[in-house]
């Protein structure tokens, strides 16, 4: 997925089953962010930044939504524990984060490991990719002023 390519309609399932589609957001921008596993300091401090700026983005037309590959289950709990009020996709069939071009061969420590590069894509009102955070560029403290700029 590239800037300038249209968005797919069916976005995956939420923590609570549900069916996220990109119409239930037409008319909005939406921020698809991807990022790595729930409950990780990184991953946490990305999600509580947006959390905090939740008012702000929305106030520029913006909605939020997560991906991941982990399960519902884990998501409701990253969302109970951070009080988040945006839904978490549960990409756990990897086909989210395949399409936008997100999963591939990652290091740690010297060795290697398939995962998810923490990217974020915005989305526009008419449903094509208008702008690319790349892993390199974002800040997790600071995401929401990336987005916002």
């Amino acid at each position: 997925m590239k800037v300038g390519d249209k968005a797919p309609e069916i976005l995956g399932i939420d923590e609570n089953g549900n069916e996220i589609r990109l119409s239930n957001y037409k008319g909005q921008k939406v921020v698809l962010y991807f990022y790595p596993k729930d409950s990780t300091p990184g991953c946490t401090t990305e999600a509580c930044n947006l959390r905090d700026n939740y008012e702000k983005l929305r106030k520029d037309n913006y909605a939020v939504i997560g991906v991941s590959v982990d399960n519902e289950s884990s998501h409701r709990n990253f969302i109970e524990k951070n009080n988040l009020p945006f839904p978490l996709i549960a990409d756990t069939d990897k086909k989210l984060v395949e399409l936008f071009g997100v999963w591939g061969e990652k290091q740690m420590y010297g060795r290697s490991y398939m995962g998810t590069f923490r990217t974020t894509f915005i989305i526009d009102e008419e449903g094509i990719v208008s702008n690319i955070i790349s892993p390199k560029e974002i800040n997790v403290k600071e995401h929401a002023k990336q987005i916002l700029k």
